[in-house]
């Protein structure tokens, strides 16, 4: 199962279309009871790990407001859409006039994604505002994810929240809160996500037409995340891990070898979700070991290892803000991680 969409994994259905969400049934009767006491907030953060169905949940919430626009009315739990309904195929299609999802846009020249939500996006809310402004309807913005605003984006989105108009509902997304400005989380009521347990995880890779036994054999390495299964999946992520794991174990003139062939998978045409990916990837691991370090009471292994997530975070900032060649990026940090590892 694909879908052409920018910015949708293989295998996966796009939020909007997605009528089914798994393990997050203490949230979805939070965001029910809030809106039929009639005395919900106007901008919800929903946070959590990249994947763990933050978006569905933002539009199946959308949903259930413009299908009960009175909330006293309204069921008391979030249903299933009805993909036959007139708000769920007017959310679909991009047509609905009361619901506005600002991303990352589609670069006209490149047709890829562009690398940030762009003032011009959210100028886009300002607009939908004044136009839907009598008609006494919800008007409701998911911003997905909030962590790709650049600052330009991100300070014209405050003055909105800073003002909200009336009825409307702001549903904002993010991977890693503490990134955001400490003024648009402060305006924004904070719903977490946690990751999936193994059963939900389960069901919803079952849902996407990934057998039981597959999607079993991904359980370990996914860490709760839809999108991370469907990397290891279909992106060959399980590779990228495994000849990750070979450049940090091979000693000799085999090392360089072993680095020029990951930052080649990494570097090719398309190659964006999987080098994402393997970023994730190595950051984690860093980290994961500057924790079993600090836990042995190997405090200045640990430090040193906090500095090296730091420094390689940097080098990858400053590689991705001037375009430099990813190849040579990806070379020169694998072997200040297989220096640094192995000490």
């Amino acid at each position: 199962m694909s879908d052409e969409r920018p910015g949708v994994l293989d295998g996966a259905i796009p939020p909007q279309d997605n009528v089914k969400l798994f393990g997050h049934e203490e949230a979805e009767a939070f965001l029910a009871q809030s809106y039929r006491s009639g005395k919900g907030h106007h901008a919800m953060l929903i946070e959590g790990p990249e994947g763990l169905g933050k978006a569905t949940l933002a539009f199946r919430f959308a949903n259930h407001v413009l299908s009960h626009p009175d909330p006293a009315s309204a069921p008391e739990t979030i249903g299933d859409p009805d993909p036959a309904s007139t708000v769920s195929r007017q959310i679909s299609g991009g047509a609905s006039h009361n619901l506005l999802h600002l991303s990352r846009p589609v670069d006209d020249k490149t047709g890829k994604v562009k690398s940030a939500i762009t003032v011009d996006e959210v100028r886009r809310a300002g607009k939908f505002f004044s136009q839907t402004s009598g008609t006494g309807n919800w008007r409701i913005v998911i911003i997905d994810p909030a962590d790709d605003l650049n600052r330009s984006a991100a300070n014209a989105i405050l003055k909105i929240l800073e003002e909200p108009p009336k009825r409307a509902l702001f549903l904002v997304l993010s991977h890693a809160p503490g990134r955001l400005l400490p003024t648009i989380r402060s305006r924004c009521l904070p719903l977490k996500l946690a990751p999936l347990g193994d059963d939900a995880l389960r069901m919803a890779l079952e849902n996407l037409g990934v057998s039981s036994g597959q999607g079993s054999d991904l359980l370990p390495a996914a860490k709760g995340s839809v999108s991370e299964a469907l990397k290891l999946l279909n992106y060959g992520g399980g590779d990228i891990i495994d000849a990750y794991r070979q450049v940090l174990s091979t000693e000799g003139p085999a090392v360089r070898k072993a680095m020029h062939r990951l930052a080649d998978a990494l570097s090719g045409k398309d190659s964006d979700t999987i080098f994402g990916f393997f970023l994730s990837h190595i950051g984690d691991d860093i980290i994961e070991r500057a924790r079993a370090a600090a836990l042995d009471g190997s405090i200045s292994t640990a430090e040193r290892l906090a500095r090296l997530h730091s420094e390689t975070t940097e080098r990858l900032n400053v590689s991705q803000a001037y375009n430099l060649d990813r190849k040579q990026t990806l070379i020169t940090i694998l072997g200040e991680l297989k220096q640094q590892l192995s000490m």
